[in-house]
């Protein structure tokens, strides 16, 4: 390899570290906003006993952390569905 190609693929390892690590760091945002809502879903839902119960209604934060991180594309969606049936409960 010559001097200018070494330098090319330097180049190029590092951008796609750097955005590899962008990607990663935005995924735990996400899950962290993830879990913080999804917990105070869990105390709305015990405030206004609704009543509901499953892994996804738990106030283990941890929980919450993990399954976002193995679900990165659907945390939105879960946390909308949360909101749905927690406005369909009395209050």
């Amino acid at each position: 390899m010559t001097m200018p190609s070494v330098r090319a693929a330097s180049l190029s390892a590092a951008v796609c570290g750097f955005l590899i690590s962008a990607a990663s760091a935005s995924a735990q945002a996400n899950c962290d906003w993830y879990a913080r809502t999804a917990l105070k879903q869990q105390f709305e839902n015990e405030s206004k006993k609704c009543g509901f119960t499953g892994a996804n209604w738990t106030s283990d934060l941890k929980a919450h952390l993990a399954w976002c991180l193995a679900h990165p594309d659907q945390f939105r969606s879960e946390a909308q569905r949360r909101d749905q049936q927690l406005a369909g409960c009395k209050k």
